[in-house]
């Protein structure tokens, strides 16, 4: 029997791999409804002071089994002139803080001043993360009119656009002087990441139907009529949606102890499940049914972006292709997913290989749940240089995890063209044109298989034996990739291996690769820098999950198409 190894880092950390990634049991969004509906969280609406003109403050609390945590919303009347969905802007739709617990009166007053001004404001350890969102303002007049007139909005208005409102920013780890990370991760719900933020972007949905509501019932009463009720399908279809620009790539470079976690477990999880020896009825009855209704999915994905309009035909392909291979043969006796997984690896493109990859490891929760709580990090003691190390190991470790580097030609304009930096006007990350701007001198330590190489160079001449720390002190210059490689070398899937600044590059592989561990789908490239998404669509409301599915809600009923 063939023993099943983890994918070597060099195959998976290829930029157009990790930015073919889809959602999986493993993302975050999911990990939390499933975590909520499981251990039967009660959620309740405690305040909704909204007038008619849509201005007011609303509290939704979950209650967990320890602790609970509120939702403070504060929805303003924004004119049309000052809607922007920029870091740089200074007013929203709405603006939002989960509450450690649940605030009192002079918490919501407290937060009133602070919260809509959010950058301008001052939050406190009692406050978990600070968010903005602004309305869809086309489908939200939509949905209002139509209600308000007593009937149903248009489905196809709604599936087009997919969401009321999106974030502009959900901010959480000690942004604004929010509670630091260190502060909850020992809580059992927040140990696996970003779990702060998934569930105020949850609440936040509960909000934004029960508004879009209000604002109905409030026209219709001035018109002396009575509004529609939202349809429950209807609204459930619709998520909260997301624009996601340059920001977010540095992170996957910033956080390398993080990121492997993350990579590592969804790894760790497909390798169990291709080592299982026989799939049941029951694991393959699920891995149909899923794979049917993934397809309906990918069916209803649009993007108008040519590199993901080429990846969606190749995927549909795929998918036919795949399709059909289980339709003549089935799923093999011995080793089926490890002999699926191959043969994918042959025959189907890299977006197929990792819609397979995710859709592989549904039917085994139980095999594979627990790497949940291996996905966090501590940074702190993995950060320190090791200087004891040798030159020799040192290089050793540059070439098994820099080898592409090193045989790029560096000298070349091409694989420098890029440089990133922060905008001084924008005070966001950029990545600017290296031989036609003057941003060289601002250019942040974003390419590290050009500096790792810059590294493996000036090691050339010093002898085998000599400790990093003697070289160090020689140049202190390369701390930062001597630091990356010892990371890298404990952390097998902490380097992205692929060049960073080339003329090639495409920021959307590292956004995309973010997104769908957070739980993504039907990602929608606006450029080759940023990246429109939907979170939550499907989903169970807060007070549906005790009856409807806390987990597979994020594949559409197959006959739904």
């Amino acid at each position: 029997m063939t023993e099943v190894s983890c994918r070597d880092p060099n195959l998976v950390m290829r930029l157009a791999r990790l930015g073919s990634f889809h959602q999986s049991r493993l993302s975050f969004m999911r990990i939390l409804t499933r975590r909520m509906a499981r251990e039967g969280w009660r959620f309740e609406q405690t305040a909704f002071e909204i007038d008619a003109s849509g201005v007011g403050h609303a509290v939704y609390t979950a209650h967990g089994p320890e602790r609970a945590y509120s939702l403070i919303a504060y929805a303003h009347d924004l004119p049309a002139e000052k809607r922007s969905d920029r870091v740089i802007a200074e007013a929203w739709d709405a603006t939002f803080t989960l509450f450690d617990g649940i605030p009192s009166t002079d918490d919501i007053e407290r937060l009133s001043h602070n919260i809509p001004v959010q950058e301008a404001g001052r939050v406190t350890g009692s406050e978990l993360s600070v968010s903005r969102a602004n309305r869809s303002v086309r489908l939200w007049e939509h949905v209002v009119s139509s209600l308000a007139a007593g009937e149903q909005p248009d489905a196809a208005q709604i599936e087009a656009v997919g969401y009321l409102m999106r974030t502009t920013a959900v901010y959480g780890s000690g942004k604004l002087g929010a509670a630091d990370r260190e502060m909850i991760a020992d809580r059992p719900e927040f140990r696996v990441p970003f779990q702060v933020e998934m569930l105020s972007v949850f609440l936040t949905r509960a909000f934004v139907r029960d508004l879009v509501q209000h604002m109905a019932d409030a026209r219709a009463a001035n018109q002396g009529a009575t509004a529609a009720r939202l349809d429950p399908d209807l609204a459930r279809s619709m998520g909260i949606g997301n624009s996601t620009g340059l920001g977010m790539a540095p992170f996957l470079l910033n956080h390398p102890v993080l990121f492997s976690n993350w990579v590592a477990a969804r790894e760790t999880a497909l390798q169990r499940v291709r080592s299982v020896e026989v799939a049941s009825a029951e694991e393959a009855e699920l891995f149909h049914s899923l794979f049917a209704r993934n397809s309906e999915a990918v069916a209803h994905w649009h993007s108008e972006h040519p590199v993901q309009v080429e990846k969606l035909a190749a995927l549909r392909a795929d998918i036919a292709a795949l399709s059909a291979k289980l339709e003549d043969e089935g799923l093999p006796e011995v080793q089926p997913w490890n002999s699926l997984y191959l043969w994918a690896s042959e025959a189907l493109s890299v977006e197929g290989q990792e819609w397979l990859a995710s859709l592989m490891l549904e039917p085994y929760g139980a095999l594979i749940d627990d790497l949940e709580d291996e996905m966090a990090a501590d940074n702190t003691a993995t950060f320190r240089i090791a200087g004891a190390m040798t030159v020799a190991r040192l290089r050793e470790v540059l070439q098994e995890v820099y080898g592409w580097a090193l045989q790029t030609d560096w000298t070349q304009p091409a694989n420098k063209a890029r440089a990133w930096y922060v905008s001084e006007e924008k005070l966001e990350p950029r990545l600017g044109e290296r031989f036609e701007e003057p941003i060289e001198e601002y250019e942040q330590p974003l390419a590290p298989g050009r500096d790792a190489t810059a590294l493996y160079q000036a090691l050339a001449h010093w002898p085998e034996d000599t400790p990093v720390a003697e070289f160090l002190l020689r140049h202190p210059e390369h701390r930062h990739s001597v630091r990356r490689a010892q990371i890298a070398n404990r952390a097998p899937y902490a380097e992205i291996r692929d060049n960073t600044i080339s003329e090639n590059v495409l920021p959307i592989d590292m956004l995309r690769c973010k997104l769908a561990f957070f739980g993504a789908m039907h990602f929608d490239p606006r450029s080759d820098r940023w990246v429109r998404i939907c979170m939550y669509g499907n989903a169970p409301f807060p007070e549906e999950l005790a009856e409807r599915d806390g987990d597979f809600w994020v594949y559409p009923d197959a006959q739904e198409g």
